[in-house]
């Protein structure tokens, strides 16, 4: 048991913690971290080498970018490095730098893998490794902050300070990928196998995660194995070192509410200050239009219109907008309740989260803030529970059935597949099923029992939240102050099991647009549906808490701000109009297109105002292949004769309706990959003879692959062989020479 002066050392050691990582913000810097992280990669104004926390109260001074002098420094055995898009691949690397450290005692560099240079590769001690954690990117892309990397790594001779081998060097790679895509996991596939024929040598096998299926039990199934590499290889001791948690969590009710941060995603967002936009600084986008595009049936599709005037933001035709989503306010009541902090006084208490190892994981979310901002707007409380986190969080139980039933889920692969991810139950609604509560009524202080949870394994076990993508569907050139998106509402039925009934689950990013949508338009929006005298309410459409932090996502009655960023794409129209495009887009899928269509009507538009009514006459067509369920699913079809005529017959669109269209002679349904192939001849002439770009976007897990079987085969005709051979070669060829562009999801 704790002593009062083992309390007092603990809580002067977390107060220095404090005052050290937010020595900025105590001084009044304008400039500080939004969180407390590790330090800038940029220089002082003087020029001198910055100082870096190693989380023992050293520092280290030297080049930022220099990892291996770090590594010496600091004394860190690992260094692992993540190349990640949308957070996936550095919660991976955290994982792994924090096991690591429970089961060897082991501490780690958790890094950016573009904040560091790596000619000194082959000058990592014999006693260390580096760790791998790669996403791969679209159409087998490396991710942004890894293409730096990658190019290096991939010369012929790369040049490290002493050659361009890396004998002696000990690696571990972890693949992120998604089996709907054809390039699967390359990236870390291609890096593994350059790295060997550097000279360096790979400890473990190597890992692969499908987020088509469960990238969390392909990482429970290989980390085992690969620890155990790594003790032998490295002559790590298992047991070495106990539970350890990875931050200290105060409470500080006098902090200055307006140094608190209430939901702000960066310090230039609290403070009002003017910079950059991006996934760092997103900018909060007028609303300036939003509509329902289906005419018919239980399904919602919107088309949302940001406003960027004045932002600073600029995007291309093909691009991505980012949308930073909140959680539904039955999740955040759900986990308030879970932990006992319903009160007013508590949900609204400020806390102060302080790293102990900012190396090894850093706060994933600005800090001053509140419990009720941690959980509305920056930890991922919606997603689908961990197995892993369910077996750590099984000791805090409330009861011995409720640490079995955890427990069970937490090791039997099985049983979490069938209730968990079958049922899509997130963190908060397994601890209440786990103690007995309903799942189906709206939680409250009363209905829920409480789990002493410590704040900190909150924290370090649920992921931060990340932004949506969504397609941008509009140009530039026709709308440069706006945006727009087009959204189907996500919404499908869980599994029953004996625990609980098959019930509605709906999308964070789309409920939450089509919340603003609804709110906008003042539509009524149920978050629980009406409940008789006798009868407690059932949870039934989440309702989001719009107004953002202190209201500044919300002006007059029905005008909202969304947060939002652009991140670039290669999904591009060829810059000669003489050159055929053929666009396969299916639903969703047709976004991009109508963003290429207002492309070619604002080139179109400026040729003949500069050369007459002819100026088209030599273009190329332009072929669309769109297909819907029917007609009340046909997205913007008011929109399709109108650019057609504009564009005086060089646009053409193809329509299937798969329910209420007609059938093939054997009764079967007819998708956009059948409309392809009954005009194959002049698809098979524009690729072949006219040298068209292809462009395919939508659903990856069937469509596409369906859209490039039928290329395959029509362009076997004209090599007058196989579609599996001689087509798939000129599939792959149109790939290589970016004439046929992908941009597809699962």
């Amino acid at each position: 048991m704790a002593t009062l002066s083992d309390l007092v050392i603990l809580l002067l050691g977390a107060l220095l913690a404090l005052g050290f990582y937010n020595k900025d913000r105590l001084l009044g810097s304008s400039s500080s971290s939004a969180s407390t992280t590790s330090g800038s990669s940029a220089a002082t104004a003087n020029g001198s080498k910055p100082t870096y926390s190693n989380g023992n109260g050293n520092a280290f001074k030297g080049d930022p970018r220099d990892f291996v002098a770090r590594m010496k420094d600091q004394k860190k055995r690992l260094a692992v490095f993540y190349g990640s898009q949308t957070g996936t691949a550095e919660e991976y690397a955290t994982r792994i730098a924090k096991e690591a450290k429970s089961r060897f005692g082991v501490s780690s560099l958790v890094c950016d893998i573009e904040e560091y240079d790596f000619e000194k590769l082959d000058q990592v001690p014999e006693d260390c490794a580096i760790v791998f954690c790669m996403a791969t990117y679209g159409e087998g892309e490396p991710t942004d902050n890894a293409v730096q990397f990658i190019e290096m790594i991939s010369q012929d001779d790369p040049e490290f300070s002493e050659g361009s081998t890396l004998d002696g060097l000990k690696y571990v790679v972890f693949g992120l990928g998604n089996k709907t895509y054809e390039q699967y996991n390359v990236v870390g596939r291609q890096l593994d196998a350059r790295l060997t024929a550097l000279g360096a040598t790979r400890v473990g096998e190597r890992g692969e995660g499908d987020d088509d299926k469960s990238m969390e039990e392909d990482y429970l199934a290989w980390k085992d194995d690969m620890f155990a590499a790594l003790a032998t290889t490295l002559s790590f001791e298992e047991g070495a070192s106990g539970e350890t948690p990875d931050f200290v969590v105060t409470e500080v009710p006098n902090h200055p509410i307006e140094k608190v941060f209430q939901g702000e995603l960066s310090s230039r967002a609290l403070l009002g200050s003017k910079g950059v936009h991006d996934a760092k600084n997103p900018y909060a986008s007028p609303v300036l239009a939003c509509r329902e595009l289906f005419t018919g049936g239980d399904r919602n599709c919107i088309h949302l219109e940001f406003d960027i005037t004045g932002s600073g933001i600029t995007y291309q035709t093909g691009d991505h907008v980012a949308v930073w989503p909140s959680n539904p306010d039955v999740e955040v009541e759900r986990l308030l309740a879970v932990l006992g902090l319903t009160s007013p006084e508590k949900r609204r208490m400020i806390i102060q989260v302080v790293s102990l190892d900012p190396t090894l994981a850093k706060v994933p979310f600005p800090t001053p803030t509140t419990y009720d901002a941690v959980f509305r707007h920056y930890l991922d409380i919606s997603a689908v529970a961990s197995r892993q986190t369910l077996a750590v969080l099984a000791k805090y139980a409330p009861s011995e059935q409720a640490a079995e039933f955890l427990t069970r889920l937490g090791t039997d692969k099985q049983a979490y597949h069938t209730e968990v991810v079958g049922g899509h139950l997130r963190l908060a609604e397994v601890l209440q099923l786990a103690a007995g509560n309903d799942i189906t009524v709206m939680p409250t202080a009363e209905n829920t029992t409480v789990w002493n949870i410590p704040f900190d394994h909150v924290v370090s076990d649920v992921s931060r939240l990340q932004p949506r993508f969504y397609s941008i569907s509009s140009s530039p050139k026709l709308h440069p102050n706006s945006i727009h998106v087009t959204a189907v509402i996500l919404k499908y039925e869980s599994q029953a099991t004996d625990r609980h009934p098959a019930r509605w689950v709906f999308g964070l990013g789309t409920n939450y647009l089509l919340n603003v949508k609804q709110a906008a338009n003042n539509e009524t929006t149920p978050m629980i549906s009406d409940g008789q005298d006798d009868v407690p309410e059932h949870v039934s459409a989440p309702k989001y808490t719009l107004e953002g932090p202190r209201g500044s996502y919300k002006h007059d009655d029905q005008l909202f701000k969304v947060p939002i960023h652009v991140r670039r794409s290669t999904f591009r129209l060829p810059t000669s109009p003489k050159i055929p495009v053929i666009m396969i887009g299916p639903g969703t899928g047709v976004a991009p297109f109508r963003g290429f269509i207002q492309e070619r009507i604002a080139l179109a538009r400026r040729s003949i105002a500069k050369n007459g009514p002819d100026a088209l006459a030599d273009w190329a067509p332009i072929y669309l292949f769109y297909g819907s369920r029917d007609e009340q699913d046909f997205l913007y079809a008011e929109e399709w004769p109108a650019y057609e005529a504009e564009l005086q017959g060089k646009f053409k669109i193809h329509v299937a309706f798969s329910r209420s269209g007609p059938r093939k002679p054997d009764g079967s349904k007819i998708y956009v990959q059948d409309l392809l192939w009954d005009q194959k001849e002049v698809i098979k002439s524009a690729i072949v003879e006219k040298r068209a770009s292809v462009y395919i976007c939508g659903d990856g897990r069937n469509m596409s692959k369906d859209v490039e079987q039928k290329l395959a085969a029509m362009l076997a005709e004209s090599k007058n062989g196989s579609a599996a051979v001689e087509g798939a070669a000129e599939v792959k060829s149109l790939k290589e020479r970016s004439r046929l562009l992908m941009d597809v999801w699962s």
